[in-house]
């Protein structure tokens, strides 16, 4: 058994150990999250051996945080249950990335279904948790892009330094993909215009990980993480937000740093550096950002996660070896013309100076999102979604993609 399977049972036990409390129970909170995913990529306009990918399906989340035992040192637990419906599959139009497939014959299952458990021990406003774990940190960005969250299994510290430091530290043994319901050891995002190469062993049963986020100001925030797949990778990344108001509305800035080498077993050598800004006043909102990467390979990260990325988009990253990007983002909120709830994001991001082969090469890609949540009456918090994409390169498969997202959300 896992040391981390060991760690959680243990802490279970302690768990059901301790004394009855009331507020385990009562500070408990529950909720049921669907969404109905509707997704087609469109390959046909660049000749690829597969003409799409389109697939429908329906997915539950049922999540339950129980509050602590009593005392200084507290217990709880949480858990969460998922389930992934097929709708609408075929063999030649799987690979979407929101069922999971049987490997032999490419065909998705009818349904797929997972639970995870998370023991959880608070000393004052420290937290150690210990199962399953959807993290959102610079170094492992759990990916929720499909119907079902992809998750890690491990031990995450948060602690908490003064009021102005918040301080991490973990390891993950394992990962969950977002189409699968079991763990698996982890590797490196390869492929593609990256050059990233692993000699030998190809995955990792180890990602260790620690970070800090200061407080600066109301105004500022700067953090640093760093995380290690054993063996295959070490990365050092960088984050600074800064915002002010400015005439009628407010700009943000955020600055990008972070390097990645190798750790025994691969070639990754690669800089990333990225600088946004923004500005928001009434229901506008303009954005600019350019993104750069040095080195003689791509930006790491863990495959199946999403990078945290300036210009991670629907379908690209902009993350290939020696890539220059740039671009240009539009938000709009409908709320001061009488239309709460309605959002409308455009935005285009161009990349180049792409190395493959020799050669250099540029993309680009175009997005258009449309969002309406539902205010309030029986419907409250319904959501609607439609994203669409058009991705175009010189050196890999041109698509155009649409995804439709209907969710809704309830407290029990």
């Amino acid at each position: 058994m896992k040391k981390t399977q060991t760690c959680l049972l243990t802490a279970l036990a302690a768990l059901m150990a301790a004394p009855a409390s009331a507020a385990f129970v009562d500070d408990a909170q529950s909720r049921i999250e669907l969404r109905n995913f509707y997704f087609n990529r469109d390959f046909r306009q660049s000749g690829a051996a597969q003409s799409k990918a389109d697939e429908w399906a329906q997915g539950v989340r049922a999540y339950w945080q129980s509050g602590y035992t009593e005392g200084r040192l507290g217990f709880g637990l949480d858990a969460i249950g998922l389930l992934g419906i097929k709708l609408d599959s075929s063999p030649e139009r799987s690979g979407t990335g929101i069922l999971k497939r049987d490997t032999s014959e490419g065909r998705a299952m009818d349904e797929y279904s997972e639970l995870g458990l998370t023991a959880k021990l608070k000393l004052d406003e420290h937290v150690l948790r210990v199962g399953t774990l959807i993290p959102s940190l610079p170094v492992a960005m759990h990916n929720d892009s499909r119907l079902l969250p992809q998750s890690f299994r491990g031990g995450w510290l948060q602690a908490q330094g003064s009021d102005n430091l918040q301080l991490e530290l973990g390891r993950f043994d394992a990962i969950n993909l977002r189409d699968s319901s079991d763990y698996q050891d982890m590797r490196p995002v390869q492929g593609g215009a990256r050059n990233v190469v692993v000699t030998g062993k190809q995955d990792s049963d180890a990602f260790d990980f620690a970070g800090a986020t200061w407080a600066v100001s109301d105004a500022t925030k700067l953090s640093y993480h760093y995380g290690e797949l054993q063996s295959i990778y070490r990365q050092h990344y960088l984050v600074l937000n800064h915002s002010q108001p400015l005439g009628a509305g407010t700009l943000a800035l955020n600055l990008r740093y972070a390097d990645s080498s190798d750790a025994g077993r691969s070639n990754i050598d690669n800089r990333m550096s990225s600088a946004t800004l923004s500005w928001q006043a009434g229901m506008h909102k303009l954005t600019s950002s350019y993104q750069q990467m040095e080195g003689h390979t791509g930006f790491a990260y863990l495959s199946g996660t999403d990078p945290f990325l300036t210009h991670l988009v629907q379908v690209n990253d902009f993350a290939n070896r020696d890539e220059r990007s740039w671009q240009l983002r539009h938000d709009f909120s409908f709320a001061e013309l009488g239309l709460p709830g309605l959002k409308l994001m455009n935005r285009y991001t161009h990349g180049s100076n792409i190395e493959v082969a020799n050669s250099r090469h540029h993309e680009w890609e175009r997005n258009s999102d449309v969002m309406y949540t539902v205010q309030s009456g029986p419907l409250q918090n319904l959501s609607l979604h439609w994203r669409n994409a058009t991705y175009r390169s010189t050196f890999g498969s041109d698509i155009d993609e649409n995804r439709v997202i209907i969710g809704y959300t309830f407290s029990l």
